[in-house]
């Protein structure tokens, strides 16, 4: 007999067995009650060139309208038919697996655990969830709504999350469940706290992204240091400093600026002075018109008094001198 399932509301698919139990062709066809004219199966599954289903896509799905299927058998020149029961698609959704599991601490022995679902009629949805820690043989299985509370947990163990969805009774009569989500883990042996896609995110930033983003920071920072110096040394040059240029020769010649300058003995000794001179005596004349002092005789000159100042000498235009030739 036929399966049919309808996934997300995106596609369906009718399953009618498997390529090593099928020893007949099949073909299928459908129809909606009142609805539309019989329509064979535009796109069969294979199994290795056996045809083990038919896929419906999004356009050629109604629901809450009557579905029903009608298989053929051909085995050489027999023919079976097989006719399904009317079928309410509504009734056979099977929703994605829930994603984006997050835990938060609300207090200092609650957890809080949320999700989201890629099912397109989020109030149609009821949720399962089951958990247990690391010292928990058997899971804990609750059905609540879109959030789920765990009262008290152990800071030693560490727990593992999951929650499946299905169509509720609002919706749908179905008990197809979801596949059960990526687990998501808190505890004490947790590498972090939060969904397996949040780690994952977290991983390539602090492995990849940080160590890229400060590799070209750096290179940055020293484009720019590069530029701003070649532009500082255009703005403002350096002023020589001259004291670097005399070191040698207050250090090493001890100030001798013609060693320092590499003059030639032989020219240094030629400004030394080497000559010595005579001493010549001259005197001079009085003028011939000059007056004689009167004196009186013995041709000297008057005493002078004890204690009394001396008189002063005229000044001659001329002395006696001595002048070297």
């Amino acid at each position: 007999s036929e399966e049919c399932v309808l996934f997300n509301e995106e596609y369906m698919t009718c399953m009618w067995g498997s390529r090593e139990t099928l020893t007949a062709n099949y073909s299928l066809y459908y129809w909606y009650e009142n609805r539309s004219p019989v329509e064979e199966c535009k796109h069969y599954l294979q199994d290795q060139g056996v045809s083990i289903g038919c896929y419906f896509n999004r356009s050629e799905i109604i629901q809450f309208q009557p579905f029903r299927v009608l298989i053929n058998a051909s085995l050489g020149s027999r023919t079976l038919k097989i006719l399904s029961k009317p079928m309410e698609l509504q009734d056979l959704v099977k929703p994605e697996a829930p994603v984006n599991l997050t835990i938060r601490n609300m207090s200092s022995n609650q957890l809080q655990l949320t999700w989201t679902s890629p099912y397109p009629k989020a109030q149609c949805l009821e949720h399962a969830v089951k958990y247990k820690s690391n010292k928990d043989t058997n899971w804990t299985h609750q059905v609540k709504g879109d959030i789920f509370s765990l009262p008290s947990v152990d800071y030693e163990k560490y727990y593992t999350f999951y929650v499946r969805s299905k169509i509720n009774s609002y919706c749908g009569s179905t008990q197809l469940w979801s596949e059960w989500s990526v687990p998501v883990v808190w505890g004490s042996n947790s590498t972090s706290k939060g969904t397996a896609e949040e780690q994952l995110h977290w991983f390539w930033i602090h492995t990849v992204l940080i160590p890229i983003a400060s590799c070209l920071l750096l290179l940055v920072l020293v484009v720019l240091l590069v530029r701003m110096e070649r532009v500082w040394v255009i703005l403002m040059p350096r002023i020589p400093n001259p004291s670097k240029n005399f070191d040698e020769l207050f250090i090493t010649h001890n100030g001798n600026f013609q060693e320092w300058a590499g003059v030639p003995k032989d020219v240094v000794e030629s400004f030394r002075p080497n000559y010595s001179e005579n001493i010549c005596y001259v005197s001079e004349l009085p003028p011939k018109d000059s007056c004689e002092p009167l004196w009186e005789s013995g041709n000297h000159p008057p005493s002078v008094m004890p204690g009394a100042p001396a008189a002063p000498r005229e000044h001659s235009p001329y002395k006696n001198s001595y002048v070297g030739v």
